[in-house]
């Protein structure tokens, strides 16, 4: 069979993806051995797992699917359509208002993933003149539905910088603090308005950082936007998608922890990390639910969510409710503890350049465990060869200079799986400091 030349656009894309491939920047679709150990994976609590869970959510869809059984228009595989169209059910409103009164919203709107909740919200709140202050390492959505918006102006703030210090400020001397960033935005032209409470600033930052595992100071956020803009035109928007099932009693999030819910103006929390779904919902106020419903492109022009995917939101959130991931937690954290502190000692051990293999010395508060190495493919690719999945983490997706293996810990790990991956990663440690010493050796002679 012949086959058709490539066109002057395939050459073209082909020679972008070359060059991505030299600088060794090529993504590509994997599947993991279904054999190895995951350190990789964002489902936190291992709730696939759980068999209570399995059965819950089984019975659900069989309960829904005797029901359609006599409908002539059954929309047991999909939706239907739009919400606005023939997309929405009783059961998706129900799931809505139980989800923002568990997490102590007044209101609450799905989206079929945290990406459009973001660029949902993002594209369409801010109205003309208003202004975007946003911490420096938010997911790429955030900045998506930024561009998309009509803000005036996008500012970044150093990571969890709130106020500067001598200390912060030679750690990171490209960007303002949060509260330089304010003040420079009320001493711009735009500042006499916002001074006035004519128009918006909106703050955006996570409550937990994917890369990183590092937490948002809420609290602190919270007082210094008061603080600088006392008309109450500050309103932070926060991204909780790290921090669902993890902080907050029975999970409800960092800033039900810190009791925060009636000073942030509106929360994501996501539903493929901690809750082991898929989707996303929008947490505010009744008014923000509404004009969501008519501006955001995002809910508007997609087809709605099926009721399996439905069922399996209902489920989890009926299990947190329940206090039973409890249990779970208690686990995780104490895996999170000993893998710690092994990766510490490794560290520690003969000597290791840091450049080769750092992880840092407080102890983390999330699964998330950055290792920071400047060989982060080859670490990722010796623990596969020895059956555990973690992956690299490069530029553009983490600043040049801080590549990593990011490692999840899971509450379905063992104590034996994380004993296990800190000798393979000490082994790694000890082939290439014996490969440099050979290479002096070698250049001695």
């Amino acid at each position: 069979m012949d086959t058709k030349p490539p066109s002057g656009l395939e050459q073209a894309l082909a020679a972008k993806l070359a060059k991505r491939e030299l600088q060794s920047r090529l993504r590509r679709l994997t599947i993991n051995p279904s054999g190895n150990i995951d350190f990789s994976s964002n489902s936190y609590l291992s709730l696939s797992d759980v068999p209570e869970l399995r059965k819950s959510f089984l019975d659900l869809v069989q309960v829904h699917a005797s029901q359609q059984s006599s409908v002539t228009s059954s929309t047991f595989l999909g939706s239907g359509g739009s919400r606005l169209l023939d997309g929405n059910s009783t059961f998706t409103e129900s799931i809505e208002r139980d989800i923002a009164t568990f997490h102590g919203a007044p209101a609450g709107l799905l989206f079929n993933s945290g990406f459009d909740a973001q660029v949902g919200l993002l594209s369409c709140l801010p109205q003309p003149g208003d202004i975007f202050i946003y911490d420096e390492l938010i997911h790429a959505s955030a900045h998506d539905g930024m561009r998309q918006s009509r803000a005036a102006q996008r500012l970044p703030f150093s990571h969890n910088l709130v106020h500067a210090t001598s200390e912060s400020q030679v750690r990171s001397v490209s960007l303002p603090s949060l509260d330089q960033a304010l003040c420079k935005v009320l001493s711009s032209n735009d500042g006499q308005i916002i001074k006035q409470g004519k128009a918006s600033v909106f703050v955006v930052v996570e409550s937990v950082y994917s890369m990183d595992g590092d937490v948002a100071p809420l609290l602190e956020i919270v007082n210094t936007v008061r603080q600088r803009l006392p008309h109450g035109n500050g309103y932070i928007i926060v991204d909780e998608a790290h921090s669902t099932g993890l902080f907050g009693q029975n999970g409800r999030g960092l800033v039900c922890e810190l009791g925060l819910e009636k000073d942030i103006f509106a929360r994501v929390h996501t539903f493929g990390k901690a809750i082991g779904a898929s989707g996303a919902i929008v947490l505010s106020s009744p008014v923000v639910r509404e004009y969501l419903i008519n501006y955001a492109r995002t809910l508007i022009y997609t087809t709605a969510m099926s009721f399996p995917n439905l069922a399996s939101i209902r489920v989890v959130y009926d299990f947190l409710a329940s206090g039973s991931s409890d249990v779970l937690l208690r686990r995780l954290r104490t895996l999170v503890q000993r893998m710690h502190r092994q990766l510490l000692s490794i560290c520690a051990e003969g000597k290791v350049s840091p450049t080769l293999l750092r992880v840092r010395i407080e102890a983390p508060a999330t699964p998330i465990i950055p290792l920071f190495t400047s060989k982060p493919r080859k670490l990722a690719q010796y623990c596969g060869q020895n059956g555990i999945t973690v992956r690299p983490i490069v530029p553009p997706t983490v600043p040049r200079g801080t590549e990593r293996v990011r490692i999840c810990v899971h509450a379905g790990n063992t104590i034996e799986e994380v004993d296990r991956f800190a000798r393979v990663v000490k082994g790694w440690v000890s082939s290439i400091t014996r490969g440099q010493t050979g290479d002096k050796k070698k250049a001695k002679l």
